[in-house]
Parts: structure tokens; C-alpha cells; sequence
């Protein structure tokens, strides 16, 4: 099942998040290579695609998972929840209708 990932940056932590997004995007790019990533990217804090010193707000990612707990464990274990980066992160059940 699709599940969506929603998660919160804490304020000031764009240093952190530029410092390990490789690590991020390694887990994000073995989702996408095993057909399991529907879409993830970033909320910019400003309207602009590239936000520079604003930062982010968060992020979403819509993914595949045998289960919510699965979901849960994928989302606990990224370098962003463990470096402090997001400070909240919700993960819910999703289903795809468009397009």
C-alpha cells in the first residue's frame, strides 16, 4: 500500500539538512530503483523553488510499504529524524486516484 509521509523541519536546521541530504537521498533513490516511490521532495519556506538561506518547511514522500509499522520504522530510521532535521513526521494511508 501507498502510504504519505509528511514531515516538519525544526527552524534553523538548514546546515544540518544540506549536511547529510546525500544520505537522504541514498534511502529515497533505493525506493525509487526497487518501483516503490511514487514522489518526495521538499516544502520550500518561501514561494520559490530555490528558497537559498529560507530553507524548508518539510517534506513529502509518498511510498510503498508492506505496512503503516513499516512505513513508521522506513520514515524513524532516516538521517533527517536522527540528525534533528524534522521534528515532527506523520505517515499515513494513501490512495493513489490521480492521474
Amino acid at each position: 500500500m501507498w502510504y504519505a509521509i509528511v514531515a516538519e523541519d525544526v527552524p534553523g536546521s538548514l546546515e544540518t539538512r544540506l549536511a547529510v541530504r546525500g544520505e537522504h537521498l541514498s534511502r529515497l533513490q533505493a525506493l525509487a530503483a526497487e518501483g516503490r516511490l511514487l514522489v518526495a521532495g521538499p516544502f520550500p519556506a518561501i514561494d520559490s523553488p530555490d528558497p537559498g538561506p529560507a530553507g524548508f518547511s518539510g517534506s513529502l514522500i509518498v511510498a510503498e510499504f508492506p505496512s503503516l509499522a513499516a512505513a513508521e520504522a522506513w520514515m524513524a530510521d532516516d538521517v533527517y529524524v536522527r540528525s534533528g532535521v524534522y521534528g515532527r513526521t506523520t505517515v499515513r494511508p494513501f490512495k493513489k486516484a490521480l492521474p
